[in-house]
């Protein structure tokens, strides 16, 4: 929980405010191995999708170049840092917060940082209702987040 609990410092969120939606719950770990692909000129690995989980932990073994974000509406390419891991922020922990932190658990908005002047921008929902919807769709961008969110 260390990972979260800086987040919370970062964000200057309520201590422990994040790292309750994952204490009593279900936690889960799946890891993935992706080798070189032997005509990387000739596709595209993953279609552009976000991650439904609360963080994903990236490994790029050997410095393999390979994930690339979009900043701007332009894609650019992750440099790999020799024993560095990238942690990405998940749809569960984007709907918390006010900030969109990346393509990638849902409840409701975190309290302390909905405001009148920051108001939440996703609508609430429960962890299973969430999962039920985003598990019916494609994998494509955040599509199932931005039918969450909330049109001022």
């Amino acid at each position: 929980m260390t990972i979260l609990s800086q987040m919370e410092t970062a964000l200057q969120m309520e201590d422990k405010e994040v790292t309750k939606l994952f204490g009593d719950g279900t936690q889960s770990m799946r890891m993935n191995y992706y080798p070189p692909c032997p005509l990387p000129a000739e596709v595209i690995g993953l279609t552009p999708h976000s991650d439904s989980v609360g963080l994903t932990i990236l490994l790029q073994v050997n410095e393999m170049d390979g994930l690339q974000v979009k900043k701007d509406e332009i894609w650019v390419p992750v440099k790999p840092l020799p024993d560095a891991f990238i942690v990405n922020v998940g749809d569960i922990l984007e709907i918390r917060n006010k900030w969109c932190l990346s393509q990638h658990r849902a409840s409701g908005n975190t309290p302390s940082l909905v405001t009148e002047q920051t108001p939440a921008a996703y609508t609430r929902v429960g962890v299973d209702d969430y999962f039920k919807a985003y598990l019916q769709r494609k994998l494509q961008g955040k599509s199932f987040l931005d039918e969450l969110r909330i049109k001022y």
